[in-house]
């Protein structure tokens, strides 16, 4: 049986794409400390093919963590999603630690990997859509990090630094990398986090107008003009693409944009929103100051995913809602 070490798999991409994995007949290892949502339990938890080892990937061994329990599993795959990791408001917030913690859980893992280099296959490294902060070209081939200025946010300049480790990697260490990077991935297992005044700035948009609209309120404030665009992309999708590319001999060394196919304005999912849990009250909604790097246009060209990968993203947006809803007020209310 495959083995597939996953970091960060009790987290909100993780748990996704461990649950695929495990559908799929591979043996899951996953790695985990708890820090975001506190201990908590996963569906794929009790699955007999899934394992965990719960430690911190920022500490280096004799910091409180160690990485020897890594030693035994011999993954033939790591796909790293241990992140600090949140909606807009999270990456401003946190804007140091998002730099200092994650480059030194992708150095940690990395360096592991490199000690194992003779038996991992590959790694798969998350990065984001938000390597792309500063572009101007839409939708957004790959080939377009070459030509974009960096990102100015830390959150975006750090994802951008995650696919350097696995480029340095390769060069040096001759490891095989495949850089994903998700659009706006949406779906259940989300919880909102900080203090009280701030946790759904701190979220991602979608449970965030769900819980603002089941909540009663009106006029629905939404940060900024609501005229930014997304691709909201269902969570089963993205962890599909994440096992297609792992599997595929075209995705070696490749980078690929993982979205759906269908660009919507903040605004419009609002309005959806509002109508699917209070359809008989007119909507209404106040712009609120908006975040420095929020970026006003986010649509990727998917044209090679689906060349190489045979990827498409199944689930609409309507079907993110309706699942997203029922998840934020079973969670919540």
């Amino acid at each position: 049986m495959v083995t597939v070490l996953v970091t960060g798999s009790q987290g909100f991409l993780g748990s996704y794409i461990c649950r695929d994995l495990l559908k799929n007949n591979y043996k899951v290892i996953g790695v985990d400390n708890f820090s975001k949502y506190g201990t908590i339990s996963r569906s794929h938890d009790d699955h007999p093919n899934f394992s965990l080892i719960t430690m911190d990937l920022a500490k280096l061994p004799g910091e409180g963590s160690s990485l020897d329990e890594w030693n035994e599993c011999s993954p033939d795959y790591v796909i790293c999603t241990a992140a600090m990791i949140g909606g807009i408001g999270y990456f401003h917030k946190y804007a140091y630690d998002l730099v200092s913690v994650n480059e030194r859980i992708l150095a940690n893992t990395f360096d592991k990997i490199i000690n194992q280099k003779d038996k991992c296959k590959r790694v798969i490294v998350l990065s984001s859509s938000m390597v792309f902060e500063n572009t101007n070209i839409f939708p957004t081939k790959e080939e377009e990090i070459l030509n974009c200025p960096p990102p100015i946010s830390t959150y975006g300049f750090q994802k951008l630094s995650s696919e350097y480790f696995a480029k340095g990697a390769l060069e040096q260490y001759g490891i095989n990398y495949t850089i994903i990077r998700p659009f706006n991935c949406v779906g259940t297992g989300e919880q909102f986090v900080g203090e009280e005044s701030e946790k759904l700035n701190l979220g991602h948009v979608m449970p965030s107008i769900a819980y603002k609209v089941l909540s009663n309120q009106s006029p629905l404030e939404i940060l900024g003009s609501g005229n930014q665009v997304r691709c909201f992309t269902n969570g089963l999708d993205f962890a599909r693409a994440v096992r297609l590319a792992m599997e595929s001999e075209s995705a070696i060394n490749e980078d690929f944009n993982i979205s759906i196919d269908d660009p919507m304005s903040v605004i419009d999912l609002a309005k959806l929103i509002w109508g699917k849990i209070r359809p008989d009250e007119e909507f209404s909604f106040k712009p609120t100051k908006a975040f420095e790097h929020d970026v006003q246009l986010r649509v990727a060209d998917v044209s090679k995913a689906k060349r190489l990968l045979g990827f498409t993203a199944a689930i609409s947006v309507e079907e993110s809602v309706d699942e997203v809803i029922s998840y934020v007020r079973k969670t919540y209310f």
